[in-house]
């Protein structure tokens, strides 16, 4: 597939959808300068809305409208989106997406259904929804119109000016980093920031092979994929330049310095990959130039209410 086709043609097709999002260079959060992308101040507050809006947009949307399963981030991405397309929209959340993300889905006024059990358990109820209705399936992170959208982030970062040798980047499922390795190939090295309970990524770089993992943890509702994308893994294995584990600790710890040093509020998920950086997880090389991706803003629970 020519991915650099694909993101241009996402990039110039969700044009005034999507946010651009600021960037910036933080001296406070680490011994040298890092740059940030702020994606958690992209519309429902993740990077989701590039891929929703993109998806859509390529069209065709049958009468019955869309579907989607999301641990939360993608579900109000896609609600969004179609909402503001003039689509209808069924989203399927597991119980674990908690009552922030929720209330966000409910306030698109897209129909949402709350699914027990885990993201896995959301996508079996929303295969099934598209099955019997005949909706076009949204996929979170596996079908290559979102890996195009969410790759047209890492095409804006280089247009705004981004220096970095260096990108860290959280991993779920793996659309956000695809996107991010679709556009660079190699040109920047990326390194895929996973918490050390829900690791899909690594897992199947270790294995050879996509696996099925167990996954928990303080990110899970964003980055609890069970198993990592098809297209990210083969992505992965053409051109990650590595792929660190972080603990739970530290992503608390990096969400606690982003409000403190910058009154940057983020989630568990949008702290992930500066806390590889804090922690020791990703050791830079002496010069190397290191940028941080933040991705994802939804905090539960909700800090104003």
């Amino acid at each position: 597939m020519d991915w650099k086709h694909a993101i241009n043609e996402a990039a110039a097709r969700i044009e005034g959808h999507a946010q651009v999002t600021p960037v910036m260079t933080s001296d406070a959060l680490w011994d040298r300068p890092v740059e940030l992308k702020l994606e958690q101040l992209q519309h429902t507050g993740s990077f989701k809305a590039r891929g929703a809006f993109n998806t859509l947009l390529a069209g065709p949307v049958p009468e019955a409208g869309v579907v989607a399963a999301s641990g939360g981030n993608h579900g109000a991405a896609v609600a969004h989106a179609a909402t503001r397309l003039g689509f209808g929209a069924q989203i399927f959340v597991p119980e674990m997406a908690g009552p922030s993300k929720i209330a966000l889905i409910e306030r698109t006024g897209a129909a949402l259904t709350v699914v027990p059990g885990e993201y896995a358990n959301a996508l079996e109820a929303a295969r099934a929804y598209e099955a019997s209705t005949g909706a076009m399936q949204v996929h979170a992170y596996d079908a290559p119109a979102t890996v195009a959208g969410q790759g047209t982030l890492t095409r804006e970062w280089e247009q705004q000016g981004l220096e970095a040798d260096t990108l860290l980047i959280a991993v779920g499922g793996g659309g956000l980093i695809a996107g991010a390795l679709a556009w660079l190939q190699g040109a920047r090295k990326v390194v895929a920031v996973e918490p050390e309970t829900s690791c899909a990524l690594s897992a199947a770089l270790e294995a050879g092979e996509a696996v099925d993992v167990e996954v928990s943890g303080v990110a899970a509702n964003a980055l609890g994929a069970r198993r990592i994308g098809g297209i990210c893994f083969e992505l992965a294995q053409a051109h990650l330049g590595e792929s660190v584990r972080v603990t739970d600790a530290s992503i608390t710890e990096a969400q606690r310095a982003l409000w403190q040093a910058h009154r940057l509020l983020v989630e568990p998920a949008g702290a992930t990959a500066l806390a590889a950086l804090r922690s020791g997880a990703y050791m830079p090389a002496p010069g190397e130039r290191v940028a941080v991706l933040l991705c994802g803003g939804n905090i539960a629970p909700d800090p104003l209410g």
